[in-house]
């Protein structure tokens, strides 16, 4: 997978707890946007850079016609999210 750290737009989900999950997202990518349906959370981790703590979604979805992974940051003191690998 390559690091990509793009910012994008997100439809997400989010429990009384607060805990989110991705549900579909927009990339603009050489001026086309895409959407992207989420179709499963293999796994999800939380991680601490520099004091900023994220949460990092494994998630799979049908690209084109394949099967692809990719990863999702959230980052909770700004509430923003990345397409960080794919």
């Amino acid at each position: 997978m390559k690091v990509l750290m793009h910012p994008i737009e997100i439809i997400a989900w989010f429990t009384c707890e607060g805990v989110p999950r991705p549900l579909r997202f927009k990339i603009l990518y050489n001026n086309r946007a895409t959407v992207i349906k989420v179709d499963k959370v293999i796994f999800k981790t939380e991680e601490k850079i520099a004091g900023n703590k994220m949460l990092i979604f494994r998630c799979q979805s049908v690209i084109d016609g394949r099967l692809r992974d990719f990863e999702l940051k959230y980052e909770y003191s700004t509430c923003r999210w990345f397409l960080y690998k794919m």
